[in-house]
C-alpha cells in the first residue's frame, strides 16, 4: 500500500481466500462494483447508489486471523494489534523510544470498541471509505492518515506519526480492510456514538457525579483514574481506561464534547451494554457525562485556532471563540437547541463567520 494516503490495500492479496462474516442486506449489492444498467443514467445510477448506501445495517467484514501470512497480511494485523494495545507499541513507554508517538498510556479501542467494529461504539468501519474528505477543524482536505493523527495529538495527548512509521502504515491496512467491502462514501447503520434524546436543562455535572458513584466507580475508580493491568509496567495499558486526569485524553479530544460522550455512555456503558438494551436513562447518560468532562485533564495549545469557519464548530465544543454569542458554559454543558437555532440563522444570513485567530 502506499505510504502517506488513505489508498484501499489490493484486494487481490488481501482478500483472496477470506471467509467473510456478515451479509449485505437483501436488495443490494453494496460492495459490489456498480455498473450502469443498459438505458439508465448516471444521475438514476447515483440516486440508487444514495439509496443503497443508506440502508448498510449489517457489515460485511473479513476475518483478520484468516488473512494470508504475507507481508500485507501481517501488517493488517499488527495494525489491529495497534489499535487494541496501543500503550504497548507506540506510548510514552513502549520499547522502541522512536515509536513513542502516543503522550498517555491509552488504547485507540477505548473509544472504538471492539476493534472499531462495534455499533454506536465509535466504529471504524466506513473510516476509509470516508477519506479523504473536507476536515471543517483545519479548514482543509484531510486523508485517513491526517485523520489518526487527530486522534494521535488529541484523544493520545501525543504527536503527529510520519507516515512511514509501522505504526502508521499498519493502522492504516487495519482500517482499508474493514472498509473492503463498502463503496465510497458509504453510509452505515450504527456509526458515530448514537442520537439519545436531548436535555432542555444544562446537564448537571453534580448530579451527574451520584451517577457516577452508583454506576461507574467500580471499574473505573473515585478519582477516575482507570486501573492498569500491569502496575510496575504501563506500556501494558489499561483494563479500564481513565476519565480524566494527566493519563486521559486532553481537552481537544472529541470524547471531551458532551454530545459524544453522552451519546456514548448511554449506548456503551456500563462496559458490555449495546443500544439494544442499555442500562441507563438517556437523562442519567447527559449528567454523568457533564460530570466527567468538568473534570482536569491534559490541555492541548492553540484550540482556539480550530475551525476556521466559527459556523462549523459543533454546539458543545467546550472552547472559544465562538460566533453565536452563547457563554462557554452553556456550549460546554447545553442546552444546546437555542445555540442550533442562532448558528442556522447566523449561516442563513451571513454564510460563515471567520475564526479570528486563524490567519
Amino acid at each position: 500500500m502506499q505510504q502517506g494516503t488513505g489508498r484501499r490495500v489490493a484486494a487481490g492479496s488481501l482478500l483472496a481466500g477470506l471467509i467473510l462474516v456478515g451479509a449485505f442486506t437483501s436488495g443490494a449489492a453494496l460492495g459490489q462494483q456498480a455498473t450502469l444498467p443498459a438505458g439508465g443514467s448516471a444521475a438514476g445510477l447515483a440516486a440508487s447508489l444514495a439509496s443503497a448506501n443508506a440502508r448498510i445495517a449489517v457489515w460485511d467484514i473479513p476475518d483478520i486471523d484468516l488473512l494470508p501470512d504475507d507481508e500485507e497480511g501481517r501488517l493488517v494485523r499488527y495494525g489491529r494489534s495497534v489499535l487494541e494495545a496501543s500503550a504497548r507499541h507506540m506510548g510514552p513507554d513502549a520499547a522502541d523510544p522512536a515509536q513513542r508517538f502516543a503522550g498517555n498510556n491509552l488504547a485507540c479501542v477505548n473509544c472504538h470498541l471492539d476493534a472499531g467494529r462495534k455499533k454506536f461504539g465509535l466504529p471504524l468501519v466506513a473510516a476509509a471509505a470516508d477519506y479523504p474528505r473536507y476536515s471543517t477543524r483545519s479548514g482543509e482536505m484531510a486523508d485517513l492518515a491526517d485523520r489518526i493523527d487527530s486522534c494521535m495529538t488529541r484523544s493520545m495527548n501525543g504527536r503527529a506519526m510520519p507516515r512511514d512509521a509501522r505504526p502508521m502504515r499498519a493502522l492504516l491496512a487495519y482500517l482499508t480492510l474493514l472498509s473492503s467491502a463498502l463503496p465510497k462514501d458509504a453510509k452505515i447503520e450504527g456509526a458515530g456514538a448514537g442520537a439519545i434524546p436531548p436535555l432542555e436543562r444544562p446537564a448537571d455535572p453534580a448530579r451527574g457525579a451520584v451517577v457516577y458513584a452508583q454506576t461507574c466507580v467500580a471499574c473505573h475508580r473515585a478519582g477516575g483514574e482507570g486501573l492498569r493491568r500491569n502496575a510496575a509496567d504501563a506500556s501494558f495499558g489499561y483494563g479500564v481506561p481513565p476519565l480524566w486526569g494527566p493519563d486521559s485524553f486532553n481537552d481537544g479530544a472529541g470524547m471531551n464534547r458532551l454530545v459524544t460522550i453522552a451519546n456514548f455512555v448511554h449506548d456503551n456503558m456500563p462496559n458490555g451494554v449495546s443500544w439494544v438494551m442499555p442500562v441507563l436513562a438517556p437523562e442519567d447518560a447527559w449528567d454523568v457525562a457533564a460530570y466527567v468532562v468538568s473534570q482536569n485533564r491534559p490541555h492541548r495549545d492553540g484550540l482556539d485556532r480550530d475551525f476556521p469557519d466559527l459556523l462549523d464548530k459543533p454546539v458543545d465544543t467546550p472552547y472559544g471563540p465562538y460566533a453565536d454569542g452563547f457563554s462557554q458554559a452553556q456550549h460546554k454543558y447545553g442546552p444546546f437547541g437555542p445555540i442550533r437555532a442562532e448558528i442556522a440563522r447566523l449561516k442563513a444570513d451571513k454564510g460563515r463567520v471567520p475564526n479570528p485567530n486563524v490567519r
